[in-house]
Parts: structure tokens; sequence; C-alpha cells
């Protein structure tokens, strides 16, 4: 631990005037970092490969391991930061070609555990760290029984709507059942907006489409837990989200829209409601209109009965290297990034919440968000994750973000679930 507490922010500020930072934080170039090579021979330095959330992501890694390394001489770490869009892709290739990276950040890790690719987490951080993971999210990061996955952050969906569109367009109140949803955003559509903002693009058309099916008793798996991905309530989900489409009630192409995309057209004032994530005010909202006149209410679901919330984890993995020559070096990174006010920091600018005691407590502290994050963190407590503890779900998810789409661009609903079922059960 470190003796003196290293603040992210004072290296922030003197970030600001570089300009090769300044490039390599632009929104389309986030997969093209800096990559170096995969580890040292001398157990020292070792390579991390980080998710791009925002432009504040890479700014906030290159200040902690400056500090990093400042408290612990001789060891280094080499930083890669990669678009969401790219990951996949990313991940695949250093896994085929055995170049993983010894730490990453992905929202995935069961199939690396089932492969004995990863360490178990209690190799990896302190006993300390281990017992501030908050239990939902620890119990989460299973696999067989045993924890892989090093909880990193957590997100909530709830719909976001916007208020003087609303009023403009005659309605009242957020809708509570699909139908509402529907006759809402033909009104809105009316008033010169885009209803509905539906992402069904590569980048998370997993979560989009789960938000949904799960709001109509659908879901990944039946009560057994088997896949179930072409059941009648999936179908029926899928269909409704092809007639808005039709109707033209929605932004032009789903199946090709990403969620940052219709993120921001939100925060611009253009589209009436869409299924919005904790980030939204931090990340799309505040930057571009923090006067924004909008509210958060509960996921609509198709009879308005309950309404459930879809919960997101992300994870660290620690990779295995030869006969564990990279174990010490990870070992000391992850301990002190998990630190409490390293951890906090994190969340705080990237607008999550938190998975540990320790930062939860001291983001809780700052009064100015409690009104904002509440509602998230209530649903939080009975949230529906992605199967991530099923090795399966890592190509269930890639070709729900390939194919799902499709099917409110032309495709049949029923076959291409169907044909996803199909890979679900392949991989099992």
């Amino acid at each position: 631990m470190r003796a003196e507490r290293y603040s992210v922010k004072r290296h922030l500020a003197g970030l600001a005037g570089g300009l090769a930072l300044a490039l390599a934080l632009a929104l389309t170039g986030c997969g093209k970092g800096s990559s170096s090579d995969s580890g040292g021979s001398d157990g020292k330095t070792i390579r991390f490969v980080a998710a791009k959330y925002d432009d504040d992501t890479q700014a906030y890694w290159t200040a902690l391991i400056k500090d990093f390394e400042a408290a612990n001489p001789g060891y280094r770490v080499n930083l890669e930061v990669v678009d969401w869009e790219q990951m996949d892709s990313k991940v695949k290739t250093y896994v085929q070609t055995k170049q993983e990276p010894d730490i990453l950040n992905y929202n995935k890790f069961s199939d690396f555990a089932r492969d004995g690719l990863v360490y178990k987490a209690q190799d990896v951080v302190s006993p300390e760290v281990l017992s501030d993971f908050l239990p939902l999210f620890r119990q989460k990061a299973q696999y067989e029984g045993a924890q892989y996955g090093l909880p990193f952050i957590s997100s909530a969906r709830l719909f976001f709507y916007n208020k003087d569109i609303f009023a403009k367009a005659g309605i009242a109140r957020p809708p509570s059942t699909w139908a509402e949803v529907e006759a809402d955003a033909k009104k809105i559509k009316q008033a010169g907006y885009i209803g509905l903002g539906l992402p069904l693009g590569a980048e998370e058309a997993q979560a989009e489409f789960q938000i949904w099916a799960m709001n109509n008793g659908g879901g990944w798996t039946d009560g057994s837990g088997d896949w179930a991905i072409d059941q009648q309530a999936n179908v029926d989900t899928l269909t409704y989200l092809r007639k808005l489409t039709k109707e033209k009630v929605t932004q032009p192409n789903p199946e090709a829209t990403n969620r940052k995309d219709v993120f921001n057209e939100f925060a611009q004032g253009k589209i009436g409601m869409l299924n919005g994530a904790v980030f939204m005010r931090k990340g799309f909202i505040d930057p571009v209109d923090a006067k924004l006149n909008y509210g958060v209410a509960a996921l609509p679901s198709k009879d308005g009965s309950t309404h459930k919330t879809l919960g997101v984890q992300d994870y660290l993995v620690a990779f295995k290297k030869g006969d564990g020559l990279n174990k010490t070096a990870v070992k000391k990174f992850l301990d002190f990034f998990y630190q409490k006010e390293n951890a906090a920091e994190f969340v705080s600018t990237e607008g999550f919440l938190s998975v540990t005691k320790s930062a939860g407590e001291a983001l809780s502290s700052d009064s100015r968000n409690a009104a904002y994050y509440k509602p998230f963190v209530d649903a939080l407590a009975d949230a529906e994750f992605a199967p991530t503890d099923n090795p399966a779900w890592a190509a269930v998810d890639g070709a729900v973000k390939q194919r799902i789409g499709t099917a409110v661009a032309g495709g049949d609903p029923a076959k291409v679930l169907g044909e996803i079922q199909k890979t679900a059960q392949k991989g099992d």
C-alpha cells in the first residue's frame, strides 16, 4: 500500500497540453492506443489492455500508471486503450495468437477461466481487496464456484425521456407499457423529433435486446438455466421492435446504430426517449447540454405490471504467463488500482456505479450526485444480468451483436433467434 496518497487529478491537469494525448483521445481513434509489447521477461513489466469508456479513460490510466510506477520503482505498465466496438475482435486475435495482455479490462471472463488462461482472483489481489467487493458483483464473477473475474465497474439501465419534447408532444408522463411507448413515439414524431432511440448496432445490441426481452417475460435462458433464445417471448419482442422501425418512430436504420450515437442525439435534444445508462449524464448529457430537461423512469414493460432493470458489470482479468513470472507485478498493480481513492476516482470520472464497499462509501459522501444516482443504485439490487458466468456467452454475445439487428431490418425474427440459439448450443 502507498505511504502517501497519489492524486490522479494532479496528473490530469498536466496532461491537458499534450497534443499526442489529445489525438489519442479522439473518439474514433481509441482502438489505436499505445499498444506495446506483451510484457517484460524480467517479470516487472506488464501489458494492460483497457476498454475506452469515454474521452477521459486514457488520461485516467496514464495518470494512475505514472503514480504506480513512482510508488513501485522498477515496475512498468504498458497501456493500450481499445474502443468497445473493436474490443471483441482484438481480444479474439490476442487469444488466437497467444498474445494476451497481462491484464484485460473486458465484459466477459468465463471462457478464459474454462480454458485455463487466467488466474483466480485470490492469486492476483490481496485478501483485503477480495473482501471489499460487494457480494452481488463477486458472485457474478465466478466460474464453477471459483472467482476469476475482478469486478471493475457496474451500471444499471433505466428509461430516459426529454421533458420539453414530451410537453410539445402533449405527453404528460413517461410510458409504462409497450403500447404507450408506441403511442408516445408517434406523438413525438409528429412534433418533429425522433420518437424512440433504438440502438441495435454492433456496439451493444445484446444489452438493448435484453432490456426489451426481459420486460416481456423473455431472456437468454429458461427457468432451468438452459438456453432459450428462440423462445416465443423473444420472437414477440423482436416483432414489436420491428413494428416500431417500420412505423419510422425510431431513428433511421436501428440495426446499424450504436448506443453512443443515440445517446449523443438524446443529449442534443433530438430524441424523445430511450433506454439509457447511469453514465449518460457524465459521458453524454453534461458535455453537450448540462441544462437538458430530462427525466428518468422505470423501463417500460409489455403489460406495465412489472419493470425489470438490466444490470451490467465489467471485469478485470489477469492472464497467466509462463510459470507465473508476471504474477507479482500484476498483483502490485491491481492492489494499487483497488485502493479506495483510485477506484473511486475511476468511477467518479466515468460516471459508473461502484463495485467495492470502500469506493462506494467515498462516493456516497458527494451529496450533489445522490439524487441522480439513487434510482440506479436502488434498481441494481434486483437487476438481471447477462449470463457471463457461462463460457458460451462469449459466442452468443458476438452472434447477437452481428445478427439481432437484421430482424428489424427485414429479417425474420424467429429465424434470426433460431440461428443465435444454435450458436449458444454449439458453444455449450
